[in-house]
């Protein structure tokens, strides 16, 4: 009886060990999975989180840039447009390698995502946006008001001859074919 009764407790210890070590680790290592897990699931909503938080910045400063009254160049983007490409979209110029309804050059392109990078922005255009007449008219909206060009006139023709257009006598010629264009 006393060595069965001592069979008996150490089948218990035994078994009270093998929970202790065994099954009470297996459940800690569970734990111990779902508690990874749950810390990837927050790395990963913190990342989310601070892509979106990327995103909102950058929708506030494209509406900074780009969400400004522009009716007061709509009369003289149509004219511009008219006179650079007759309104067409795909009008190409070889010789300047220009490009789209405003004829957009590759130096504009340059000039309007050096405004953008000095902007801190994370928005660039491309060569091929050019082509695109709802981007060429937000380059055109970024150089006229980075430049702070108003008059008709201080637009047309800093558009044609650059930021000092203004200042060009051969740019007369060009304001001459879009004030005809606005009176006509």
């Amino acid at each position: 009886m006393n060595k069965f009764l001592l069979y008996c407790n150490l089948l218990l210890i035994i078994g009270f060990l093998f929970y202790r070590v065994f099954l009470k680790e297996e459940i800690n290592c569970g734990l111990r999975d779902t508690i990874d897990h749950r810390h990837h699931v927050i790395d990963s909503l913190c990342n989310e989180l601070d892509s979106l938080h990327k995103v909102i910045d950058t929708l506030k400063w494209e509406k900074d840039i780009f969400d400004y009254n522009v009716t007061y160049n709509t009369e003289i983007l149509s004219a511009i447009i008219a006179v650079e490409s007759s309104n067409n979209d795909s009008a190409y110029n070889s010789y300047e390698d220009a490009v789209g309804c405003l004829q957009i050059r590759q130096t504009m392109v340059d000039d309007v995502n050096r405004i953008l990078r000095r902007k801190k922005s994370p928005v660039r255009f491309t060569y091929q946006d050019r082509w695109d007449r709802h981007k060429s008219v937000k380059m055109f909206e970024i150089y006229c008001k980075h430049y702070d060009l108003s008059s008709y006139e201080e637009i047309a023709r800093c558009w044609n001859g650059g930021p000092r257009g203004i200042n060009n006598p051969s740019t007369v010629g060009y304001w001459v074919k879009v004030q005809n264009y606005i009176e006509g």
